[in-house]
């Protein structure tokens, strides 16, 4: 049952009127882009912008797109820092190699969510739900999967013990 911060005029209009809105005001009042201390103007100005981007269906639905995956990113994040900080005594410190390689994995993950929230190349994401419903739901891919987690968690406990015994 839906309640009522999910009605249309919520989710079509005042949400990402308010995100827009914010969004231009902050941009602007951070940038000076309008002069020092125009802060009618500016708030004029994210209105109007503001408005004009409601009017328009498809701008809305791909930020309404871009949202639910920042906020599924945002989530996942959360837990692994969480685990993160977990094994290591709560001190989530990251070396420049990692960085970066989570800089190049945001990157991409803004291009991917990007294109899956404009609908562009429909024909990569059919192909990429049929290659996910054979490798997943097909039969027979449940004993696969689990013979392979199998053996990829023997090959890296053999690694680790290879590892740890050349260390000594």
């Amino acid at each position: 049952m839906a309640n009522v911060l999910q009605a249309s005029i919520f989710t079509d209009f005042l949400y990402p009127f308010l995100l827009m809105f914010f969004i231009i005001y902050a941009l602007l009042q951070k940038s000076k882009l309008l002069g020092q201390d125009q802060t009618q103007i500016n708030a004029f100005v994210s209105l109007i912008v503001s408005l004009i981007f409601v009017s328009v269906v498809f701008p809305v639905i791909v930020v309404n797109n871009l949202i639910l995956f920042m906020v599924v990113g945002v989530a996942v994040l959360f837990v692994g820092f969480i685990l993160w900080g977990f094994i290591n005594n709560g001190n989530i410190t990251l070396n420049g190699k990692v960085l970066k390689l989570m800089g190049v994995l945001v990157f991409l993950s803004v291009i991917v969510a990007v294109f899956w929230a404009t609908g562009s190349f429909p024909f990569l994401w059919e192909w990429i739900e049929k290659f996910y419903n054979f490798a997943f739901r097909s039969s027979g891919s449940e004993s696969f999967w689990t013979n392979f987690l199998i053996v990829v968690l023997v090959v890296a406990g053999v690694a680790a013990a290879v590892k740890s015994t050349k260390a000594k």
